[in-house]
C-alpha cells in the first residue's frame, strides 16, 4: 500500500481516541470512512455506496459496495444498481445487495484522499463532542471573547468551543470589538450536514431573564417569580413579576435597594434599553393596566383576547409610546390585542356663584308679584 498503512492506522485508533477525547468507536468509524473514500477513488466513482470494515487486530480491511436489485432488461447504473439475473439467487426486486472486496493497496491520490477524510472527519467529530457537552448549558449565560466580527454574525470563543451570534440575536445598536469579553445566552445547538453549531444570543428575552436570575436570589428560593417578558433588544423590555409570599413587594425585590439590581442588568444590556418592571395579576384588566405602565389607564374593556383601553388625552402618547413601542410590548406581555382609545372629558355644568343665584331668585319673585 502506498502512503497508507492500514496496520499502522488500526493501532492508532486508541491513541487518537485518547488524544481527542473521543470514543474509540467514533475514531474507528472515521478511519473506515476514509478507507471507503480511498477505495472508491481507485476502483469506482462518486455514486457508489461504499462502506468499509477495519479489523483492528489484524490490520486488514474489507469494503462492501451496495446496489439495488432491478428488473432485467432495463437500462441501469452499474455503480448503484444490479439486474436481478446477476444478483444472488435469493434476491428480490428492490433488495439492496452488497458485494465484498478485499482492500490490498491504494494509489497515491487515493491515499491522500483518505488522509484528508481522516483529518476533516476527526475535526468534525471533535467539534460535535465539545458541542454535545455544551447541550447541558443550553438556557444559561456564559462569558466569552469576541474572536471575529462579520456583517451577519459575531463569532465568540467560549474556551472549549466556539459559537456564533447571528444579527437577529444581537442587541440593536450594540457594537462588538475583537478581544472584548461579553456575556452571552446559550440558545441552542443546531446540527446540519456541515456539523454542529452553537447559537448564542444577547438580544433574546431569555438573556434578560437569566441576568435577573443572577441578581435576584429570591427567584431561586421561590419567593418571587418572573411570569412574562417582552423585549425589543436595545430599546425597551417589560417584565411581569409576582410574589408567592404575602407582604413581599415583587417589583421592589427586582429593582433592589436604590435600584442596584435593575441597574446591574441595565449595565450589561446597555443604558439605552429601558426596563419596566410591573406586577403580574391573574385579573386580565388589572394586568393590562400594569403592562401599559407608565401610562395611567381610566378603563379597560375586554372582549375575548382583545382589550379596549380608555386613557385621558394627556396619557394617550405615553400609553402608545414612541413608534407604538409601549402598547406593542404590553400586548406581547399580556397576550391581548390592545387598542388605545381616547376618552374625552365630560363637559361640566357651569356653577353659579352665590350672588348670581340670589339675583335670579329676586327676579323670579318680582315677576310673580307683577303677574
Amino acid at each position: 500500500m502506498e502512503n497508507l498503512d492500514l496496520k499502522q492506522m488500526s493501532t492508532m485508533v486508541d491513541i487518537i481516541a485518547e488524544e481527542k477525547g473521543l470514543p474509540k468507536d467514533t475514531v474507528l468509524n472515521v478511519i473506515e470512512q476514509a478507507i471507503a473514500a480511498a477505495w472508491r477513488k481507485d476502483n469506482g466513482d462518486r455514486d457508489m455506496n461504499v462502506r468499509a470494515i477495519l479489523n483492528t487486530k489484524t490490520g486488514e480491511a474489507d469494503v462492501f459496495v451496495a446496489r439495488e436489485v432491478i428488473e432485467d432488461g432495463l437500462a441501469y447504473n452499474p455503480s448503484t444498481e444490479i439486474p436481478l439475473s446477476e444478483a444472488k439467487k435469493d434476491s428480490k426486486l428492490g433488495d439492496i445487495v452488497e458485494e465484498k472486496f478485499k482492500v490490498t493497496s491504494f494509489g497515491r491520490v487515493a491515499a491522500q484522499t483518505a488522509k484528508q477524510v481522516v483529518v476533516q472527519r476527526l475535526r468534525e467529530a471533535e467539534n460535535d463532542a465539545v458541542l454535545s457537552a455544551f447541550e447541558d448549558k443550553i438556557g444559561t449565560v456564559v462569558t466569552g471573547t469576541v474572536s471575529r466580527v462579520e456583517p451577519k454574525l459575531v463569532r465568540i470563543d467560549l474556551g472549549r468551543a466556539n459559537g456564533i451570534m447571528p444579527r437577529s440575536e444581537q442587541i440593536d445598536g450594540e457594537y462588538y470589538t475583537v478581544g472584548s469579553r461579553i456575556k452571552v445566552y446559550i440558545k441552542n445547538v443546531e446540527r446540519s450536514d456541515r456539523g454542529a453549531q452553537l447559537i448564542l444570543s444577547r438580544g433574546s428575552a431569555e438573556f434578560v431573564e437569566c441576568l435577573f436570575r443572577q441578581e435576584v436570589p429570591e427567584i431561586e428560593n421561590g419567593t418571587v417569580e418572573i411570569r412574562g417578558i417582552a423585549r425589543e433588544a436595545g430599546r425597551r423590555t417589560k417584565i411581569a413579576v409576582m410574589s408567592t409570599v404575602p407582604g413581599v413587594d415583587p417589583v421592589g425585590t427586582f429593582v433592589g435597594g436604590r435600584g442596584i439590581r435593575v441597574q446591574a442588568v441595565m449595565n450589561e444590556i446597555g443604558e439605552k434599553e429601558k426596563i419596566d418592571i410591573v406586577s403580574w395579576s391573574d385579573n386580565a384588566s388589572e394586568y393590562i393596566r400594569e403592562a401599559l405602565s407608565p401610562a395611567e389607564v381610566i378603563k379597560v374593556e375586554i372582549d375575548g383576547k382583545k382589550a379596549k383601553v380608555h386613557v385621558a388625552e394627556d396619557q394617550q402618547s405615553i400609553a402608545i409610546g414612541k413608534q407604538g413601542q409601549n402598547v406593542r410590548l404590553a400586548s406581547k406581555l399580556t397576550g391581548y390585542d390592545i387598542d388605545i382609545v381616547l376618552q374625552k372629558a365630560t363637559p361640566k355644568k357651569k356653577k353659579q356663584n352665590v350672588e348670581e343665584s340670589l339675583l335670579s331668585a329676586i327676579e323670579e319673585t318680582a315677576s310673580e308679584e307683577n303677574a
